[in-house]
This record gives C-alpha cells, structure tokens and sequence, in this order.
C-alpha cells in the first residue's frame, strides 16, 4: 500500500472536477495538452501547490512570490499580473464551487514548440497555464503512523546547474531519489546537498530534533519551502531554538525527533531513518504543528476582508 506525506483520503467529487486550461474550464476527462508543451517536451516551466482553508488559499502572497521569482530565473514572462493569476485561481475554485479541504496545483509551461527542441526560441505560443483544484485532504494515519526514511546517493544538486531552490517541472532526481528509497523499504527520500550535508527530502523539507532545538538546513540546497518557512518564524516567535546550519547523518541518527514539513500535510514525523528508530510523534513535532496551525488559523482571518 502507498504510504507517504502526500496521502489523501479518497473523495469521489474528485471524479468531476473542472480544469483550468489557459482560459477554458473543462470536465477533468476532457483536459488536454499539446505533446508540443515544453514542460512535457523538456520539463521546461515552474509551478505551485496551494491549500484552500475556508476559502481563503493560504499564504497565497507567498506562493506567488516563489513562482514569479522562479518565472524570472528561468527567463519565462507569466504575461499576467499577479492579481489576474489570482483572479484565474479564484476563478477556478468558484466553478467548481469549492471552499476548504482543498489542494491546488498551478503549473506553467513556457508554452508550445513549433517542433521537440529545448529551444526557447521555438516556442510559438504564449505561456500554458494549467490549474487542477482537487478536494483533497491529507490522510491522518500519515502523521498518525509517520513515514520512514531512506538517505538516496543522488544528491541535491549544486546552484551553478540547477538551482535546488527552483521550484521547477524538472523533478527527475527527486523521482530516482524517491525510487532508491522504495526499493529500500522506505516511505520517502532523504537526500544530502554536494558536501555530504542533510539537505532535503525529495518532496519535503526536513527537520530534526536535538536537546530541545529544532535543526534543519541552510537552505542553500533545498525547495524554498513555505511550510518551513513558517515553522522557522514559529520558532523565533515562541523562543524555540532553531538553527539552519550544516549537519550530517551523524547528527540525524542521533535525533530525539525527526520531521518533515509540505503544503499538503503540514508537518508528519519522521519514525525511522536508514533503518534506525527515531521515535514516534514527538512533544515538539506536536508543538511546532499546532504553531503551525495558528499560522494557518491568523493567514485565514488576515485575508478575509479581502475577499
């Protein structure tokens, strides 16, 4: 059975949801792409997941800063506004009538290729702008049970080539980080930046837990993450040491607690490491999830009036 961060519990409304397509709003059988699309040619685009909480997307200014920034790095213009890519989101969740319990992926592609070539100047069309707005709500056996770890040899890759913190549509070495750890036994990857440093998962960022001090990475080598964003600003708030530095498995194997943070599930523990037991849900994994929660909770409140 799969098990990992990204569970969701199964709900059939899913069966008839609308996709946003660059304008158009079709039945989900019916939503359809180009193979010409560079992000499936070469994987070439940039995109963001969102949660809906009581119809407010939450942290969406956030989200939005990534993406444009990502957009910029790449040498791809979004060719709308902030506000108008806001609008089309909304947009999207009204049509569908959708209000809470809801995940949204947006994903921009820098748009149709006369013919297969990783050449920009190929492209003769704007950029393709796909929104998938699901009912989708984290599977609480995950935090419940926890996930396992495995520390992948594919590594996180150096800024000079792929920036790490590129939230882009080339995933691939998070997928053969992942498929280590799955023939390993384990639930998801633990992957180590170019000097031997804890660094990320491949689809979560990482934390772990020491003397009361929650430890993570320097950032330099991992997804700009606004979950751990938000549980780095939890500490500084509430007087929890919090340290972004390097450290190795060294240090993880001898962790009190270990945790991982996303959009999607928040923060779920992390129970065992390369086979060595980290424990269960822990009081400070507890903790910094009910923090996080209150983020959520004042995020919710703050952007109502706007709405």
């Amino acid at each position: 059975m799969i098990h990992g961060t990204h569970n969701a519990l199964d709900d059939p409304r899913n069966e008839d949801v609308l996709v946003y397509i660059n304008g158009e709003l079709l039945p989900r059988q019916d939503a359809k792409i180009s193979v010409f699309d560079s992000g499936y040619l070469v994987g070439d685009g940039v995109w963001e997941g969102l949660r809906l909480h009581d119809g407010v997307l939450v942290f969406l200014n956030e989200h939005l800063d990534r993406l444009y920034q990502g957009a910029a790095t790449i040498g791809m213009d979004i060719g709308m506004s902030r506000q108008e890519l806001a609008a089309e989101l909304h947009q999207t969740l009204d049509a569908n009538e959708m209000h809470d319990g809801v995940h949204v992926r947006l994903m921009l592609t820098r748009g149709i290729k006369k013919t297969p070539s990783q050449d920009p100047r190929l492209t003769i069309s704007g950029p393709n702008l796909v929104i998938i707005a699901e009912h989708k709500q984290a599977d609480p056996k995950s935090r419940e049970r926890g996930i396992t770890l495995f520390t992948s040899s594919i590594r996180r890759g150096s800024p000079d080539y792929l920036d790490p913190r590129l939230n882009c549509h080339s995933k691939l070495h998070e997928v053969q980080a992942l498929i280590q750890a799955l023939q390993a036994g384990a639930d998801e990857a633990l992957m180590l930046d170019i000097h031997g440093f804890v660094a990320t998962c491949n689809a979560t960022n990482f934390f772990m837990v020491k003397n009361n001090e929650a430890w993570t990475s320097t950032g330099r080598y991992c997804m700009n993450g606004i979950t751990r964003g938000k549980i780095i600003a939890a500490c500084h708030k509430h007087g929890i040491p919090c340290a972004e530095k390097n450290f190795s498995l060294f240090d993880v194997y001898g962790a009190d607690e270990a945790f991982v943070t996303g959009t999607f599930g928040g923060l779920t523990p992390v129970t065992a490491i390369d086979g060595r037991d980290i424990g269960p849900y822990g009081p400070m994994t507890q903790k910094l999830q009910a923090y996080y929660d209150e983020a959520v909770h004042r995020a919710v409140n703050a952007a109502r009036p706007s709405r």
